[in-house]
């Protein structure tokens, strides 16, 4: 399916750059923004304390700085006068939540319906659990940008990687996953259903739990268009001109949702969730539908 974008030309390495740069600029606020909403959501569960991913002892190994000083065992490292350790639990010997978000061209997309873009929003979800799980002693990462690192600074850490990031090339490598992680996956899934699984199938049949959140403009679901209308395709520059576009509405709202449910109904075969976040609503209720499905996991066991 074609995308509807605001782009004009197809994506040159000069153009990369400048979307680099510019998101470099903007992502200081993405981080005030995402604290924000961690702070909202949290203030919205009234202290209701929620179970850590990992409960059971695994080992001790040393303290690394930048970690939480709050997840030092000081009677461990009292037996020793120039050494701290930090006390592993089971789940977090071998689990990373792998963090992403699409910063393809297509996620530019900001219609007159919606007050930020696809990019935006998705970078901000992104930052907002990296807060989150960081506050919970979490170990996150950024697939092809970090390494796997706990810290209570986490989301500030991620968002200085993702403004000092190269232009993103396409789709994350997630080769380096490994069993019994977690991935957060946040863009606008416009690619042909098929795609995106063959893309994410290796990650299923790795025993990976993964949260897909699709970031849609409210436009791109509506299709609000009539009249002579050109779109083009932001990656490659393809153009389709309609002389009365509102006679492809339904056709296109069509083909929309069912891309969506199929990706939906893949997920959910898979045991993975999928959450919808539109750019005209909060970002809140993707974040708390995404760590409830998180925690449910984590309190089934899994």
């Amino acid at each position: 399916m074609a995308r509807i974008g605001e782009v004009t030309t197809p994506v040159s390495t000069e153009d990369a750059l400048v979307r680099a740069r510019t998101r470099a600029a903007l992502v200081p606020d993405l981080l005030v923004e995402a604290r924000r909403v961690v702070n909202n959501v949290i203030a919205g569960w009234h202290g209701r304390r929620r179970r850590g991913i990992g409960e059971n002892f695994w080992q001790f190994r040393p303290y690394v700085e930048g970690e939480a000083v709050a997840r030092i065992d000081w009677r461990r490292s009292a037996r020793e006068e120039d050494h701290l350790y930090v006390r592993d639990r089971e789940w977090e010997a071998a689990h990373t939540v792998w963090l992403w978000a699409d910063r393809s061209p297509s996620m530019l997309y900001r219609s007159g319906q919606a007050e930020v873009s696809k990019e935006s929003r998705a970078l901000v979800l992104i930052l907002s659990l990296a807060e989150l799980l960081s506050r919970s002693g979490e170990r996150i990462a950024w697939p092809g940008l970090t390494d796997p690192f706990a810290a209570r600074n986490g989301a500030e850490r991620l968002a200085q990687y993702i403004s000092h990031a190269e232009p993103d090339t396409g789709r994350a490598d997630f080769s380096q996953v490994r069993r019994f992680s977690d991935v957060v996956i946040a863009g606008d899934f416009l690619d042909p259903p098929e795609e995106i699984m063959r893309w994410l199938d290796p990650l299923a049949r790795r025993g990976t739990r993964a949260h897909l959140i699709e970031v849609a403009d409210p436009a791109e679901e509506t299709f609000p268009y009539s009249g002579r209308t050109e779109f083009q395709d932001p990656e490659t520059g393809v153009k389709l001109t309609a002389g009365r576009a509102e006679t492809l509405g339904e056709e296109y709202r069509r083909l929309y949702l069912a891309r969506r449910e199929e990706l939906s109904r893949w997920a959910k075969k898979v045991g993975w969730s999928y959450t919808v976040n539109h750019t005209d609503r909060l970002a809140s209720e993707a974040l708390i539908r995404v760590h409830t499905a998180m925690t449910a996991e984590m309190d089934a066991g899994r």
